[in-house]
C-alpha cells in the first residue's frame, strides 16, 4: 500500500543523508569505491525495514487491526534481536577500518554509521510512522 510505503521510505531515506553529510564534512570524496557505501547500506537497512512491516502484517489481525497494539507487539518481538543483527553486521564492518586501502577504510566506517542510524530510524521513526499513517481500527458504537 501507499501508506506503508511512505513509512518504510522515510526511515532509510534519512541515513543515506546523514551519511552523505558525514562524508561531505569529513571530505569523503565520492567516487566508485565510496558509492558501495550507499547501495550495501541501504539493502541492509531496507532489511530492518522488511523485518518490522512484515511482523507488523503478520500481528495486525491478531490484534483485531488496532494499529497501536500491533505495533506495540512487533517491537517488543523484533526490537532486540533488529538490534543484535545491526550490532553483529556494524562490528563486521568496522574490522575494515584496519584496511590501508582508503576505499575499504570508507567502506567500514561510513558503512558503520550508515547501519547504526538505520537501525535507530528503524526503531523510533518507522513505528511513529506507522502509528501516524496507519489505518486506525474504528470504534464500535
Amino acid at each position: 500500500s501507499f501508506r506503508i510505503l511512505l513509512c518504510s521510505l522515510i526511515p532509510n531515506i534519512i541515513p543515506l543523508l546523514v551519511t552523505a553529510g558525514i562524508m561531505g564534512w569529513a571530505g569523503v570524496a565520492l567516487k566508485p569505491s565510496t558509492v558501495l557505501i550507499f547501495s550495501v547500506a541501504l539493502g541492509i537497512a531496507i532489511d530492518i525495514t522488511i523485518r518490522f512491516l512484515v511482523n507488523y502484517k503478520q500481528v495486525l489481525p491478531e490484534h483485531g487491526n488496532d494499529v497501536s497494539a500491533a505495533v506495540k507487539s512487533t517491537f517488543h518481538q523484533t526490537g532486540l534481536s533488529i538490534i543484535y543483527t545491526s550490532l553483529v553486521l556494524t562490528a563486521g564492518f568496522i574490522i575494515f577500518c584496519a584496511s590501508s586501502f582508503g576505499g575499504t577504510f570508507a567502506l567500514g566506517w561510513l558503512t558503520s554509521v550508515t547501519l547504526l542510524t538505520a537501525t535507530v530510524t528503524n526503531l523510533v521513526l518507522l513505528p511513529v510512522l506507522i502509528l501516524m499513517l496507519g489505518k486506525r481500527k474504528l470504534p464500535v458504537k
